[in-house]
């Protein structure tokens, strides 16, 4: 019998604990979010924006991700080092207003290209308006990125 294990990544591997704990600190105390939320929020923030360097989808984040978002750049010279260690280019934050915000098309289509990254993706921190977009568990099993 073969034994078939998955090795997801996670966005805080990416990054010294110590900025992980500075950016998750940030998520707590702007948004009011409790310390494992604001960890959660941290963790795929990070995945995201590792994602959307490489990511062949436009890239949306969700309600919760975009706060981790927020944090990290913040964080202007480590955001800009995670930036080039990934994309090899800063990563512009380009909200497009009058486009009518976040859908919960764009932002499924980001989950899923987080999770075709290899990245472990967190489905409760991916909604848009308290509706799941990620649904990692509910594919029926199809491989990844097929309909």
């Amino acid at each position: 019998m073969t034994v078939v294990t998955n090795e997801w990544k996670t966005g805080r591997a990416l990054v010294s604990e110590e900025l992980f704990g500075s950016i998750a600190h940030l998520v707590r105390h702007q948004s009011k979010h409790p310390r494992d939320r604001a960890e959660a929020i941290t963790d795929q923030a990070l995945a995201f924006v590792a994602t959307a360097a490489q990511a062949g989808v436009s890239m949306m984040p969700s309600d919760d991700v975009d706060d981790g978002l927020h944090a990290f750049i913040l964080h202007t010279r480590a955001y800009d080092t995670f930036c080039q260690e990934f994309a090899g280019r800063f990563l512009h934050h380009n909200p497009e207003p009058g486009t009518g915000g976040r859908t919960v098309k764009a932002v499924t289509a980001s989950a899923l290209a987080v999770k075709g990254a290899g990245f472990l993706v967190l489905d409760d921190v991916w909604t848009v308006n308290g509706e799941n977009t990620a649904q990692c568990d509910s594919d029926c099993g199809r491989p990844y990125g097929q309909q």
